[in-house]
């Protein structure tokens, strides 16, 4: 018998481009086979962990008295709609000339665990294999399959995945039905997202709390110096002085030359990938991470879920050719003179899972204005940032002039450019974009005239200038993807890999949700908190709205990724945490909080599956809670055949006792009316089941 090397993607599209570099041609139902593999993919998450109820009937309705649920053995499940492809992995492990198994998900935490949840619950116990690669390309392909790792060397890993689903579960279902049972509405609550949140709420009670000053400066026009004085906050106190400089002379007291010098930009990772498409192309973290993942199965671009923002120190020779590639082949680079150093992209040290996020060699057989304009614009940022980050560093002259008149100092700022280096190089792909150019990233030369120590300036003219002081600026995703990146960094050991809330593969999805979950909403760029969202932060404790000690979880499981922390200490703390929430959140506090929406539409009655109320939609009964998927449609084929309008009086009267009274029920088997009951005979599945209860004759 042939023996085989089974090989798991994580999705179709993967393995497919897996076989095309093995040379693995024979498309069978669910995989591929040829030349001694069995190429085949889950489909996402094709594994979970189960939902409350599957730990007892006690969890099914949401209750106060049910908290905290903190499972002993966890139980799994395979999505609904995935079960097909999971038989077939589960089959295919278990084939008699199955070898070993190659974990070939993708190479980061949440690749691990997907992978290590299909092997455990298929039971599988053949040899693992882990692919770690960092692009799609046949070479690197190739190369990973000529390296592969044993796959319980990334148990540390795995550990850290699990933990992180777990604390996930235990926080958001605890958490969720905890304080949406005290305010008898749906609040979905996060380990991740209610921190960051907190940060759209603070920042937006700044914005509200703010009081506008007006204050003024002097100007002294000093043979074409413009001199300012310090803020001024009062009018007259700032004309007095006007008048004064305008009838005396000005002195320069002081001049500074510094020479300066801007450093190329790092290369991209994930999260400033995500930050810098949002500013230029108003994008969505989502959006930007859903299109780096597209470009990276089509071999286009590197591997994007990363965090480090260097190459490592052999790739030297591949980022060379590959900026080579570029200048020839981005429009904005023709004509440009540029002697690449890609020396100071290369940096072993800081790179953990993956490298930072570059455009492949196979670029260069690629026609730019066939891809859809989305990914073009993507790619080309991650092109030119590689560029950028390989030129020569802008240097410049800063001169401050220190002036005294009046017995007031007044100061005059110029720059002069002595070489423009990566500067002119961006100037150049700005020019290229539709939008108009952001006034921060497009410093403009200001150069002040020959000026001297002792120098005196008479006859002056001076003018007042108005001003008032700014609020901060609400968040965009640009904004609030640095803000969760930055957060708790006060409170972590600065020598850590990586602080912050979440990941920089989790922080799209954390936004999304906040939208989605209605605590968040965008207004064009700006991401604003809405009533809701502030309401469940006003009445949330500390341990769950802190960015800090998130930040700190999160630093400890990259610990447990290092095999440098204990899982079981970790998972410890969040139980123990868990248990806190509950004893200590006993009843609402209706002082701190009004929540608007859902609970202002009638409810017709609870959901029998979770206890939150039910409300009547245009062609449906609905569970106001979004995260259980309850509904009776109107338009039930139950309903219909019996020529019965299903009216909110019945769904009513069914949510309440699980019968209806119902008149005037047609029989399509006698073609008579008669009065009957209808019984809510199912809610666990998919769809409601109803049946018909006939009184018996006396």
């Amino acid at each position: 018998m042939t023996s085989h090397r089974l090989v798991i993607a994580e999705k179709p599209s993967v393995a497919g481009s897996i076989a095309a570099a093995l040379g693995v041609k024979e498309k069978k139902d669910g995989y591929i086979e040829g030349g001694g593999y069995l190429i085949s993919w889950c489909v996402g998450h094709l594994v979970e962990l189960a939902d409350a109820a599957a730990y007892g009937e006690q969890y099914k309705k949401w209750s106060y008295e049910s908290l905290p649920i903190l499972p002993e053995e966890w139980q799994y499940t395979v999505a609904a709609d995935k079960g097909k492809q999971f038989k077939t992995l589960k089959e295919l492990m278990h084939r008699a000339d199955v070898s070993e198994v190659v974990n070939a998900c993708d190479a980061g935490r949440e690749g691990e665990l997907i992978f290590r949840f299909v092997y455990g619950v298929a039971q599988c116990n053949k040899p693992m294999r882990r692919l770690w690669i960092s692009s799609m390309e046949n070479a690197t392909i190739k190369a990973g399959f000529a390296d592969l790792g044993d796959g319980r060397d990334y148990d540390a890993l795995y550990a850290s995945a699990l933990c992180r689903a777990k604390a996930d579960w235990i926080i958001g279902i605890n958490a969720t039905r905890l304080f949406s049972c005290l305010y008898h509405k749906t609040l979905n609550v996060g380990r991740v997202q209610t921190p960051t949140l907190k940060m759209l709420v603070d920042r937006g009670e700044a914005i509200s709390y703010f009081k506008k000053e007006k204050y003024y400066h002097v100007r002294l026009d000093l043979s074409g110096a413009e001199a300012a004085s310090e803020r001024i906050s009062d009018k007259p106190g700032a004309d007095t002085l006007k008048a004064a400089c305008e009838a005396e002379t000005a002195v320069c007291v002081s001049l500074t030359k510094e020479k300066k010098t801007a450093a190329p930009p790092k290369l991209f990772d994930l999260t400033s990938l995500q930050r810098e498409a949002n500013k230029i192309y108003g994008y969505t973290a989502k959006q930007t991470l859903d299109l780096a993942q597209t470009l990276y199965e089509k071999r286009l671009l590197t591997y994007p879920r990363t965090d480090s923002a260097f190459l490592t120190d052999d790739m030297g020779e591949t980022a060379a050719k590959t900026v080579t590639m570029l200048s020839g082949k981005l429009p904005f680079m023709e004509g440009a003179e540029f002697t690449p150093d890609v020396s100071r992209t290369l940096d072993s040290s800081k790179v953990s899972d993956h490298h930072a996020i570059i455009p492949t060699m196979e670029l260069a057989k690629t026609d730019l204005a066939a891809l859809p304009e989305s990914e073009r614009n993507i790619l080309t940022l991650a092109g030119a940032r590689l560029i950028f980050a390989a030129a020569e560093p802008h240097i410049f002259e800063a001169v401050t002039a220190v002036f005294s008149c009046a017995g007031t100092e007044f100061t005059a700022r110029g720059k002069t450019v002595l070489a423009g280096g990566w500067k002119d190089l961006e100037r150049r792909y700005r020019a290229t974009l539709k939008g108009k150019p952001d006034p921060e990233d497009m410093e403009e030369e200001n150069t002040l005239p020959e000026l001297s120590e002792g120098q005196t300036f008479t006859s002056l003219t001076a003018k007042v200038t108005e001003h008032f002081t700014t609020p901060p600026k609400p968040h965009n995703e640009a904004t609030l993807l640095s803000a969760m990146e930055r957060a708790g960094n006060g409170d972590t050991d600065p020598n850590a890999e990586r602080r912050g809330l979440g990941t920089p593969a989790t922080r799209a999805a954390v936004i999304e949700k906040l939208v989605k979950s209605g605590f968040a909403e965008r207004k064009g760029k700006q991401l604003i908190p809405t009533q809701n969202g502030a309401a469940l932060v006003s009445v949330l404790p500390d341990m769950l709205t802190s960015p800090q000690l998130t930040a700190e979880w999160e630093n400890n499981l990259t610990q447990i990724a290092k095999g440098a922390a204990d899982a079981g200490d970790f998972m410890q703390r969040i139980e123990a945490m868990t248990r806190e929430l509950v004893k200590e959140n006993t009843a609402a506090d209706k002082s701190k909080a009004v929540f608007t929406g859902g609970e202002e539409k009638p409810s017709v009655g609870k959901c029998p599956r979770c206890g939150s109320p039910v409300h009547e939609g245009k062609k449906n009964f609905y569970c106001s809670n979004r995260d259980c998927a309850f509904t009776m449609w109107k338009n039930d084929r139950f309903f219909e055949e019996r020529k019965v309008a299903f009216t909110p009086k019945i769904a009513a009267a069914l949510l309440k006792s699980g019968k209806a009274n119902v008149k005037g029920l047609y029989s399509p088997k006698t073609g008579k009316t008669y009065d009957g009951t209808v019984v809510l005979a199912d809610t666990g599945g998919k769809y409601v089941n109803y049946k018909i209860e006939i009184p018996k004759k006396k």
